[in-house]
């Protein structure tokens, strides 16, 4: 249906995005697609360690501080890796723009107009293909947390906080027609299905 398709993997915490990336990942390397896999924040050398900055769990930055590391990030993975692969190879985002906007401005307060005019000089003709938001009861997120291994700053942020950015995601993705719900409260198996059959019928 697309050739070589930009696939974005959107969500607040412990929604079981990485699982389901692994699993599109093994999907493709068995059809011996090509494919390049970045996150954000991190994806490349400069952005890994901006990464760190941002998650570091003694890090206090300002709201706007937060955000400009975010877009340098951002920076970084357009201009040295999807421009270089862009229609030329999948492509595989965990976390893009609409976690900006969730985060940053329906957690955090940012104006979004501020956002939207950096997301547009970033990302130039840009366009995401498909959009799998996985959703998650705060219950759940919170039961999540507490069982990874490896935590970061956003582990404590309150529950408030994670109720406006998810409610955010919904309001942001709320009218595109290129979007996939994942019920993260299922199943990792019926999630897998579901996401695997909506990537068959991208790629075929």
């Amino acid at each position: 249906m697309f050739k070589n398709p930009l696939i974005i993997f959107e969500g607040i915490e412990c929604t079981g995005k990485s699982t389901q990336i692994k699993n599109v990942i093994n999907h493709l390397k068995k059809k011996k697609i090509k494919f390049i896999n970045i996150r954000e924040p991190g994806g490349s050398k400069n952005s890994e360690k901006i990464r760190g900055l941002i998650l570091n769990k003694k890090s206090n930055f300002e709201k706007m501080t937060d955000l400009l590391l975010y877009m340098a990030s951002r920076s970084e993975n357009i201009n040295k890796l999807i421009l270089k692969n862009y229609k030329k190879k999948i492509i595989l985002i965990d976390r893009f723009i609409y976690s900006t906007l969730a985060y940053q401005h329906y957690g955090m307060g940012v104006d979004k107009k501020v956002i939207n005019l950096l997301n547009k000089i970033l990302l130039k003709n840009i366009k995401p293909t498909h959009i799998f938001f996985h959703k998650v009861s705060i219950v759940n997120m919170k039961k999540r947390i507490k069982n990874r291994k490896i935590n970061n700053r956003y582990d404590n942020f309150n529950e408030t906080f994670y109720k406006k950015v998810q409610a955010g995601f919904f309001k942001s993705l709320k009218n595109k027609k290129n979007v996939t719900i994942v019920n993260s409260n299922l199943s990792i198996s019926d999630n897998k299905n579901l996401i695997l059959n909506k990537i068959n019928k991208l790629i075929k």
